[in-house]
């Protein structure tokens, strides 16, 4: 009785075994290569399938999903001989299931392998300095060349991103006494730029300063001048006024004799002063011709006294 269990026991996994063999269901998003007796059948898409028990068998099964790769940090030497590391990502995808299987034993190691054959070369082309600014480039390159080598795995590379460029620590070193050097070049000539204009406004206002000086003192002199031609005109028309006053005296009767009364006084005034001032007495010579003088004066004075009378009359 034992062994009748024992052998329903196998039959019912036997059965169970040749089912799991017959039946095979496939994923969303994933795809599987079969194979009949070890050649190629077909590709065979999500959903449920039927398997003839070995005879068919499911080779390979594809992620038709976009899949991310980590490239692993590498040594890489830029144009100018430095030494940095460098890692990053890259995004593929299957686009041909048969050319995936068939078409390279481990295409997602190639691609990573690729990426880093790519990167290195890319690096080496660049100087440390446009290694930071030249990214995008570098990405773009690295996807071109991946992208015509994985043309025959039946694969898409998408893009690559570079995570991190990272130098040795005696670069970063010089890197950062660089950049501390370059940070006091760029104070100086900060402070020296300041200097230099302040300089420039100190010369502009003394300038301007000496400029405004030089113009009041024009303006006080034309002031001036303007002040003394004007004193002069005054004094002119004064003098032309009393000139012709005079000579409109002169005109009238007896003007002639009070003129020159008036210059005999004025001399005799004079004469005093000289008279009084001089150490030595002056005379005249011929003193004839002083009482003729002094006649003359009296002859003078008396028509000056009867001229008035006349008027009146």
């Amino acid at each position: 009785m034992a062994w009748i269990v024992t052998f329903f026991t196998v039959m019912v996994l036997i059965a169970l075994f040749v089912a799991w063999k017959m039946f095979l269901i496939v994923e969303q998003s994933q795809t599987v290569i079969k194979e009949r007796l070890g050649k190629f059948q077909g590709v065979l898409q999500p959903g449920f399938h039927f398997m003839i028990p070995f005879v068919d068998s499911a080779a390979y099964r594809n992620d038709m999903r976009e899949q991310l790769l980590d490239v692993p940090p590498q040594s890489c030497i830029t144009r100018d001989n430095i030494q940095v590391e460098v890692d990053g990502f890259v995004y593929l995808k299957v686009v041909d299931p048969v050319k995936a299987a068939y078409g390279i034993g481990d295409y997602r190691q190639a691609a990573i392998n690729l990426a880093q054959t790519t990167m290195r070369s890319e690096v080496g082309k660049l100087d440390l300095d446009d290694t930071f600014s030249e990214r995008d480039r570098i990405n773009e390159n690295i996807v071109d060349e991946i992208d015509k080598a994985s043309e025959s795995w039946g694969v898409k590379v998408t893009r690559y991103e570079i995570m991190n460029i990272t130098p040795s620590a005696r670069v970063v070193d010089t890197m950062e006494k660089q950049m501390e050097a370059e940070r006091m070049k760029r104070a100086e000539i900060t402070l020296s730029t300041g200097r230099k204009e302040a300089q420039i406004a100190s010369s502009e206002g003394k300038r301007q300063e000496a400029i405004n000086l030089s113009e009041g003192e024009k303006f006080s002199r034309i002031a001036e001048a303007d002040g003394r031609a004007y004193q002069i005109r005054v004094m002119a028309d004064a003098s032309a006024d009393a000139i012709d006053m005079v000579a409109a005296a002169v005109r009238e009767p007896g003007g002639d004799i009070a003129t020159r009364m008036k210059l005999v006084e004025q001399f005799i005034e004079e004469m005093g002063v000289v008279l009084r001032k001089a150490d030595v007495t002056v005379m005249p010579l011929e003193t004839a011709q002083l009482e003729a003088a002094f006649n003359g004066l009296g002859q003078l004075s008396g028509v000056v006294r009867q001229q008035p009378q006349g008027v009146k009359s």
